[in-house]
């Protein structure tokens, strides 16, 4: 089983937004708005077996973390 991948989408220099596995040297998929750039990483991450997804805002600061099933959540909900 492969490890899950961690995404980012994170804004570029030309404005646009790009999802990116971590440690990757290009991104996965370039679009025009953050949401889907979102929609983009966790699609792309449920067809490979699951992660994280970490939005960044456009100062860089992680604006929010996910699992994306079937990932392992880190920090799963008790009961």
């Amino acid at each position: 089983m492969t490890r899950p991948k961690t995404y980012h989408v994170t804004q570029r220099p030309d404005g646009k937004w790009q999802a990116r596995a971590e440690g990757a040297a290009h991104a996965s998929a370039v679009t025009d708005t953050q949401a889907a750039a979102d929609r983009r990483a966790a699609e792309i991450s449920r067809n490979s077996g699951g992660g994280e997804v970490i939005r960044h805002g456009r100062d860089g600061s992680i604006k929010d973390k996910r699992t994306i099933a079937p990932g392992n959540d880190p920090h799963p909900p008790k009961g």
